[in-house]
């Protein structure tokens, strides 16, 4: 077995979302490309969400959001995990995201963005690419 730790990732679903069926399938594909990932289930608040990242001491947060309320929820957990000093963490996005919205969603400290069509190795690349080497 390899000394080197494996890439963390929290995978979680922010708001009142209950459509999960695309974060499972990122969850199992980032598994099968060799990520640690855990699932927060449905229904995570913001403050939830950054509780668990520090709790799990994750390198990679991902955000799923379906429902349109990703401009609140996603600059929120980039907030707390600042707060909680974990401003080094990758946070990457995922959902149905308007084209209008990537930006400001970069300017606020999303990484990147993955929608519809996105593979999972274009996901596992850009993680492997822009993790901070904190815990690896």
């Amino acid at each position: 077995m390899s000394d080197k730790k494996r890439i963390r990732v929290l995978m979680a679903k922010p708001g009142l979302d209950g459509h999960d069926r695309g974060a499972k399938v990122v969850v199992l594909g980032l598994r099968d490309e060799g990520l640690e990932v855990i699932y927060t289930g449905l229904r995570q608040s913001p403050e939830r969400i950054a509780e668990a990242a520090l709790q799990e001491d994750v390198d990679v947060v991902a955000l799923s959001c379906l429902s349109g309320a990703h401009s609140y929820h996603f600059p929120r957990v980039v907030e707390l995990l600042r707060e909680k000093g974990l401003g080094d963490c990758l946070v990457v996005g995922g959902g149905i995201i308007p084209q209008e919205d990537i930006a400001k969603l970069k300017e606020c400290g999303i990484a990147g963005i993955f929608g519809p069509g996105s593979s999972i190795k274009e996901i596992a690349q850009f993680i492997r690419g822009n993790v901070k080497p904190r815990n690896l």
